[in-house]
């Protein structure tokens, strides 16, 4: 995962740098960056076909924009997502699985996601989830009891 950008400043000396003919490795030093990331920094601005002079003028906004455009939107998924909060609320009733759900979901919607991507996704919307309830009392005077499972008989 790379590492967090670095300021417009540092950018603009990296450059002013580079065309007063230091290496990266100096720069690097000199600001206090890793050498990758100033590597990076110049490769960006000569794709871009920015030099120092030149990037002085920009403004701030102007020289981002060149150095870091925004990527093209992928192509959006047409599948139908399914009502989490629902599956979420159904999964609690007894008997009720996952599986059951995803094949409900797919009698509705038969061009919707396959059952291993279906779970992935739940997992991913579950994680995002509390499931901590705080209870404040006195030690002693209620006494609480998991009934999880099913009863017996």
């Amino acid at each position: 995962m790379p590492g967090p950008r670095l300021p417009m400043r540092k950018i603009r000396d990296v450059l002013r740098l580079s065309a007063a003919g230091m290496s990266k490795r100096k720069i690097a030093a000199s600001l206090g960056v890793s050498a990758t990331a100033a590597g990076e920094c110049l490769r960006r601005a000569q794709r871009a076909g920015v030099s120092w002079p030149f990037a002085n003028e920009l403004i701030d906004e102007v020289l981002e924009s060149r150095l870091y455009p925004r990527p093209a939107l992928a192509a959006k998924d047409r599948r139908p997502r399914p009502d989490w909060v629902a599956v979420h609320r159904e999964l609690r009733r007894s008997g009720v699985t996952l599986q059951l759900l995803w094949e409900e979901y797919r009698a509705v919607h038969p061009d919707g996601y396959g059952y291993s991507r279906f779970c992935e996704l739940f997992r991913a919307w579950e994680v995002r989830l509390s499931p901590t309830m705080r209870q404040s009392h006195i030690a002693g005077e209620r006494l609480f009891v998991d009934y999880a499972g099913t009863t017996l008989e």
